[in-house]
């Protein structure tokens, strides 16, 4: 409710040889094959590839991605990151991104938080994951 109109979201473990910084990079080909252009941040879109995380990598430091997964609500919305923050720094508080990943990685570890998937999933408020509605 409230982030624009309804959306299909899923999750894929893939293996590449690419740096997280090309694989996002072709992700982004990807988008803009299908019809994506980016004007301004979050707004509604055809497609949105995102890069969620890479084993134990965590991008660009330790003290840059904790940064940005403590944000206040309030200034997340002000400009993107300036280079490419993994994990995800939004995965964790996800239902939509949170429920497909742990379809696929439910025992990926989280490398700053030290959860699996599958715990920091189980800390969800039940009413998000409820609103999910899983496609067959």
């Amino acid at each position: 409710p409230g982030a624009g109109p309804d959306f299909v979201n899923g999750a894929a473990a893939v293996e590449s040889g690419l740096s997280a910084a090309d694989l996002l990079a072709t992700l982004h080909d990807v988008e803009k094959d299908l019809g994506r252009f980016r004007h301004r941040r979050w707004e509604p879109r055809v497609c949105d590839l995102d890069l969620i995380g890479g084993g134990d990598l965590v991008l660009p430091d330790r003290e840059t991605a904790a940064r940005w997964m403590a944000l206040p609500e309030a200034e997340r919305g002000a400009s993107p990151p300036p280079e490419l923050v993994l994990p995800h720094p939004r995965l964790a508080e996800r239902a939509f991104v949170l429920v497909p990943l742990a379809e696929v990685a439910p025992d990926w570890r989280h490398p700053l938080l030290g959860l699996t998937v599958r715990e920091i999933a189980a800390r969800l408020p039940e009413a998000e994951v409820a609103a999910l509605t899983p496609l067959d």
